[in-house]
C-alpha cells in the first residue's frame, strides 16, 4: 500500500540541522503516526512521503518555506520585566505560553537587558533548513473516526 490521502503512516525518523546536529530523532521509541495528507506534519516532508511504501528508507530535505517558515520579525516583541511578574524563573531560553488574539501563542526569551525582556514567538526551528532519514514502518487505510477527528489514533483506540 503507498502512502496517500487519508492514510495512517508510521515513520521513523532522525532530523539534523544544516550542520550535521542532531535535532530530534524516534529512533529506540515509538515511530511517529500521523494522517497523512491533512497537514500533521510539515508540507514539506509530506510532499515527500506521497507515494511511498512500507520499508522505504530515503533522505529528504526541507526547506523552511515547507518547513516552520522564515523567521518573522513582528513575532519578535520587547516587554517590561514587569509584565512577566508572574514567571518564576525567568532566563534565557524559557518557553512561555500567552493567550494572544490569534490564540495560544508560545515565546521563547531570547534576551534580558535590565528591565527589558525580549520574546521570540517564531517556532524555534523557523529559518532552518531540516535534514530527515525517515523510513515507512507501516501505512494503512484511516478508520472513520480518524478521518473525522483529522489525526491518527493509537492502536488501542483515540489518542489525545
Amino acid at each position: 500500500m503507498t502512502i496517500a490521502k487519508d492514510h495512517v503512516v508510521e515513520i521513523e525518523y532522525t532530523l539534523k540541522d544544516p550542520k550535521g546536529q542532531l535535532l530530534d530523532s524516534s529512533v529506540g521509541q515509538e515511530p511517529l503516526a500521523y494522517l497523512h495528507g491533512r497537514g500533521n506534519i510539515i508540507s514539506g516532508l509530506e510532499q515527500e512521503l506521497e507515494g511511498k511504501k512500507q520499508g522505504d528508507k530515503f533522505e529528504v530535505v526541507v526547506d523552511p518555506e515547507n518547513a516552520y517558515g522564515k523567521p518573522r520579525q513582528e513575532l519578535i516583541n520587547t516587554v517590561s520585566r514587569s509584565e512577566l511578574a508572574g514567571v518564576g524563573d525567568l532566563q534565557v531560553g524559557v518557553r512561555l505560553q500567552a493567550q494572544t488574539p490569534q490564540g495560544v501563542q508560545i515565546f521563547t526569551v531570547v534576551s534580558i537587558q535590565g528591565d527589558q525582556v525580549t520574546l521570540d514567538g517564531n517556532h524555534p526551528l523557523a529559518g532552518v533548513t531540516l535534514h530527515f532519514e525517515i523510513t515507512v514502518k507501516s501505512v494503512r487505510e484511516a478508520t472513520e473516526d480518524e478521518i473525522s477527528h483529522g489525526h491518527a489514533h493509537g492502536p488501542s483506540g483515540h489518542k489525545h
